[in-house]
C-alpha cells in the first residue's frame, strides 16, 4: 500500500493486469511499437520470482481503478566480481502523463526497495537520461541514488518520441538499498531536500554556469579548468531539456556532448554524484552536485 491515500501499489500477476502495463507504455513511451515490453514477457518476469508493481488510483466511488504507473525489472550480476554478487535491475518505470508530478514514481519506487529488501538484494541499478531534470530530482535527491557511471549511446538509436534523434546517453545509478542515505530519504518524514544556497554556502562551485540565446534557450559554456581540484561541484543542465530539444535539435546534441565530456572527466577523476538540486521560479535552474570521493554520501 502506499503512503498516498488515493494510490494503491500492489504486485501484478495476470495476464489482464499485464496487458493493462502495455497500454499504459504506449502513452509514456509513445510512437514506438517495438520498444514495448509485451504482456508475455511481464508474465514470465512476474512467475519467475521477480516482479512487476502497478500503481492505480480511483479517483472517485463509482470509478474502477485505473492503472497510472509501473516499475518492473530482473535479476542481474556485478560485472568482474568473481563470485557472481546478484543485484536487482530495474528495467522501466512509467508514470501516465496526466499524473506526473503527484508523488507516483516515488511510490512505485519506494514499493520496489521494500520488495527487494525482502528478496535479499544489497542494490539496484537503473539508467536514465542526465538531462532530464524530473528524473535527477526523483532519483538522486529522493531516492538517494548515486552515480558515477556514463553510458554512451547506451541503447543505439530508439525510435520513440521522447528519444528520436539524439544519441541515448545515460546515467547508470547505484541504489544501495540498506545504506543510510537510502533509508533516510525513504522515511514517512524524510530529510529536507537542499537548495542552491545550501550548497554555495559550503563552497561548492558551479563550473558551467549557462548562458542564454536570444530565444531565452541556455548554451554550453566554457569549462573552469580547476573543476578537478575541488571536493564539491555543480553542474549545471538546461531545466527543461525536452522542450529545448524539441525547439533546437543542434542545441541539444551541443548540451548533450558538453555534458558527456565533463561528467566522463569527472567520473575518471573519482567524483560522484551525490545531490540533484533544482532552483525554481521564472529563472529556473538545475544542477547535479559531485563529491570527489564518497564525502557527501550521507
Amino acid at each position: 500500500m502506499s503512503e498516498f491515500p488515493q494510490i494503491k501499489i500492489r504486485i501484478l500477476e495476470t495476464p489482464e493486469e499485464m496487458s493493462a502495463v502495455e497500454d499504459l507504455q504506449r502513452l509514456v513511451w509513445p510512437s514506438c511499437e517495438t520498444d514495448i515490453v509485451p504482456a508475455h514477457l511481464l508474465i514470465i518476469l512476474a512467475h519467475n520470482n521477480n516482479f512487476v508493481i502497478g500503481a492505480y488510483i480511483q479517483e472517485k466511488k463509482e470509478d474502477e481503478e485505473a492503472l497510472i504507473g509501473f516499475a518492473c525489472g530482473f535479476p542481474g550480476r556485478v560485472k568482474g566480481t568473481e563470485s557472481g554478487v546478484f543485484k536487482y535491475c530495474s528495467h522501466q518505470l512509467g508514470v501516465h502523463p496526466d499524473y506526473r508530478s503527484r508523488g507516483i514514481g516515488f511510490a512505485l519506487k519506494r514499493a520496489q526497495w521494500q520488495i527487494a529488501r525482502h528478496q535479499g538484494y544489497q542494490r539496484i541499478t537503473w539508467t536514465y537520461d542526465p538531462l532530464l531534470s524530473r528524473n535527477g530530482y526523483l532519483n538522486i535527491s529522493r531516492l538517494g541514488a548515486t552515480c558515477n557511471t556514463y553510458k554512451r549511446d547506451a541503447y543505439g538509436q530508439l525510435r520513440d518520441s521522447l528519444n528520436i534523434g539524439l544519441v541515448t546517453d545515460r546515467f547508470q545509478v547505484d541504489w544501495w538499498l540498506n545504506s543510510s542515505r537510502v533509508v533516510q530519504r525513504l522515511k514517512r518524514f524524510s530529510r529536507r531536500c537542499l537548495d542552491l544556497g545550501n550548497f554555495l554556502s559550503a563552497g561548492a562551485k558551479i563550473i558551467n554556469p549557462v548562458q542564454k540565446t536570444s530565444r531565452g534557450w541556455p548554451v554550453p559554456p566554457n569549462i573552469s579548468t580547476d573543476i578537478y581540484l575541488r571536493p564539491l561541484v555543480l553542474i549545471e543542465i538546461p531545466p527543461d531539456f525536452l522542450a529545448l530539444k524539441a525547439s533546437d535539435p543542434d542545441l541539444a546534441l551541443e548540451w548533450r556532448l558538453h555534458t558527456r565530456a565533463l561528467f566522463e572527466d569527472l567520473f575518471v577523476h573519482g567524483s560522484l554524484v551525490t545531490d540533484f538540486v533544482h532552483h525554481p521560479g521564472a529563472n529556473s535552474r538545475s544542477f547535479y552536485v559531485l563529491s570527489h570521493g564518497e564525502s557527501t554520501l550521507r
